[in-house]
């Protein structure tokens, strides 16, 4: 072997131009893109609901020469309310990290996107346990080998109509409520399976450019405003388990009508309200902030964030749910 060795004339080290994180990106978090979002000042409060049965009823009559018009009102529900928690996380930085570290590691920095990540996946395990579940919507499917009653053939197999049941759907909420659905929120899963149905690809073709389906597309076929995809996954093992890692929203899909921006007398499917009341807190009541810590060594700070919000489910008669509607 001839001398000097490789080993002798290169010592590895960190390369300075990449490092490797699994860092989800934003939008793969659907939160805070389905329903509008409230800045709320107060932690808590009531909001108020116009019941519905009273505005649909026809009660108007033919008014006779000198007598009183038809007259009536209409209820108004006033307990209803929001209380936003608040979560919070945080990560150590001490000067030790500061001093050792090799580029590009950046410790501080790092740990605020650490922490914002576990907020952003707390808020999105919480948006699904609030809307995306059974028993929580008027109108619910599920998915299944074939159509038979509230069963729907899932839309990964041949022979399914995924046009015709979100159609259906569509006009089963405007029947009780006046309001179509505008937005579709599906699992990365089932969205794989509706841009690959033969329906859908038969239907896209005689568009311009290119048949392949996206978003946008699919608002369009379905008669919606927005097609929104959840992309974020979820490790529910414990620290040192075999990781378990899984998309959140699963293989499941919500039709809804979502206002396109909040009002008084403004009807939707779901708010979300965002404690904002918080110094320094952001749209959906955020802020991350550093705090001096020298039992941890001088120059030590934890870096902590803080996420204040709830997803509030206003009207159940708005919303349609397919659970599991993809094998």
């Amino acid at each position: 072997m001839s001398n000097p060795t490789y080993a002798n004339i290169h010592v590895d080290s960190m390369l300075t131009n990449i490092s490797i994180a699994y860092i989800q990106e934003q939008s793969a978090f659907v939160a805070d893109k389905v329903f509008p979002i409230i800045p709320v000042k107060k932690q808590s409060d009531r909001y108020f609901v116009y019941l519905k049965e009273d505005w649909f009823r026809d009660e108007a009559v033919e008014r006779a020469p000198d007598t009183e018009s038809a007259g009536g009102g209409y209820e108004i529900d006033n307990t209803p309310s929001y209380f936003c928690k608040i979560y919070a996380y945080h990560k150590t930085v001490t000067e030790a990290d500061r001093a050792n570290s090799d580029d590009p590691l950046k410790p501080d920095e790092d740990a605020s996107q650490f922490v914002t990540q576990k907020l952003m996946l707390r808020r999105e395990v919480d948006f699904v346990s609030r809307f995306f579940a059974t028993g929580l919507w008027t109108t619910e499917y599920a998915g299944a080998a074939a159509t038979s009653g509230t069963d729907k053939k899932y839309w990964s197999s041949s022979g399914s109509a995924p046009i015709t049941d979100i159609g259906r759907a569509k006009l089963a909420v405007g029947n009780v409520t006046g309001f179509m659905p505008n937005v579709l929120l599906c699992g990365a899963e089932v969205f794989f399976e509706l841009c690959n149905h033969a329906d859908v690809l038969d239907r896209i073709k005689y568009t311009q450019g290119p048949a392949i389906a996206s978003e946008v597309l699919l608002a369009q076929l379905f008669g919606l405003d927005r097609v929104v995809v959840g992309r974020a996954v979820k490790n529910a093992s414990a620290k040192g388990a075999t990781e378990d890692t899984d998309f959140i929203l699963g293989k499941s899909a919500l039709l809804c009508y979502s206002a396109p921006s909040p009002g008084i007398k403004q009807p939707t499917a779901g708010y979300i309200f965002a404690w904002t009341g918080l110094e320094g807190a952001g749209a959906f009541g955020n802020r991350i902030y550093k705090i001096p810590t020298p039992l941890n060594g001088l120059g030590s700070e934890r870096v902590e964030g803080e996420m204040a919000f709830d997803c509030e489910l206003v009207s159940a008669d708005l919303g349609v749910y397919f659970n599991g509607i993809v094998a």
